[in-house]
């Protein structure tokens, strides 16, 4: 990347934000920063000066949770244009965003995941897409998975129905309309589409969406928390679109796979925090209940295998997620950390 001299500075606005939360992934973040500083843009760095030649100027803020991989050190010495916040706690994916966005300068707001690659000129096709629809507040990419196939990120919102189909034992069950139109099956991947809310791991909305609706709900520690915000963007009178022609690669849980108990257990809590405020505790209750004797019946399935001798090792561990899992919706015990 080209660097500019140190007497160069920014002379006008940032145009975006890019916004990482990143805990023991060190490795895929710097993939993350490389692809950023590869594309048409320059990176305004923390003291101002200029890193690359694109139109499009963008700083990157980067809140580490806490990692014990090296990441901060790995930021210092590579990415010099990299603002970091390095915090001594794990302060999760939500309080994580809001503490970035709090920092951010730029006109639009991007959340990225650290396991992401931009692709080409992503950012700018979005940000551009936002300045020529001043109405849509919130845009997301097409997101690729490793093998090139396309990841499901648009969504439209969920319906009660929704709420005891979707990542529950009936997905396999429930008839196929109910999925396709909330994973927006009907419109083409590399299309330009108006939806309900798109998924966090990259997300861009206009600096007038987070000045009117606030940040992220720290309510939801992770999951559900990109759909709460669209929900409320929405509410407010903003549009969010689908960018098919913006490609981003997308790795996938590789910090929620290293904590397999708290990844349930928050989406889980998560998912009833969304249906409590929008459809009422009555409805939140029932979703409880659903979940709890579908726990409850996984667990007994599991120490059924296990007792036969089918994979012990994998059932123990089931077992013991499932329970945890069910502590946590009966007693509102928090996971471990």
């Amino acid at each position: 990347m080209t660097t500019a001299s140190p007497a160069q500075h920014m002379s006008n606005e940032i145009d975006l934000s890019v916004l990482i939360v990143s805990w023991n992934v060190r490795d895929l973040l710097a993939d993350c920063l490389e692809s950023i500083a590869a594309g048409p843009v320059t990176c305004v760095a923390p003291d101002g000066t200029l890193h690359g030649k694109g139109d499009l100027r963008v700083e990157v803020i980067v809140v580490d949770s806490a990692s014990g991989d090296g990441t901060p050190a790995l930021v210092r010495e590579r990415f010099p244009w990299v603002t970091l916040i390095a915090c001594e706690q794990n302060v999760g994916f939500t309080r994580g965003n809001n503490l970035a966005l709090a920092r951010a300068r730029g006109r639009y707001l991007l959340l990225l995941n650290p396991d992401t690659v931009v692709h080409d000129d992503a950012l700018s096709a979005l940000v551009h897409h936002l300045d020529a629809h001043p109405k849509v507040g919130i845009a997301g990419p097409r997101v690729l998975n490793a093998d090139g196939s396309t990841q499901s990120t648009r969504r439209r919102f969920p319906t009660p129905l929704t709420a005891f189909v979707e990542s529950t034992w009936l997905q396999g069950y429930a008839p196929r309309r109910i999925l396709d139109r909330y994973y927006v099956t009907d419109q083409p991947d590399d299309g330009v589409c108006e939806v309900d809310w798109v998924q966090g791991c990259a997300l861009l909305a206009h600096r007038a969406v987070y000045e009117q609706i606030g940040g992220l709900d720290e309510g939801y520690v992770m999951f559900s928390e990109e759909l709460d915000w669209c929900r409320r963007a929405r509410l407010a009178g903003w549009r969010v679109h689908y960018v098919g022609t913006a490609r981003i690669t997308h790795y996938g849980g590789k910090s929620t796979d290293q904590v397999e108990t708290r990844k349930h257990i928050h989406f889980q809590q998560s998912k009833l925090r969304y249906f409590r405020k929008y459809h009422g505790r009555a409805f939140a209750f029932a979703l409880r209940l659903f979940l709890l004797v579908s726990y409850a019946w996984q667990l007994l399935l599991e120490v059924a295998k296990g007792a036969l001798g089918h994979k012990r090792a994998l059932r123990q561990a089931r077992v013991r997620t499932y329970w945890a899992v069910l502590g946590a919706l009966a007693l509102g015990r928090q996971p471990k950390e």
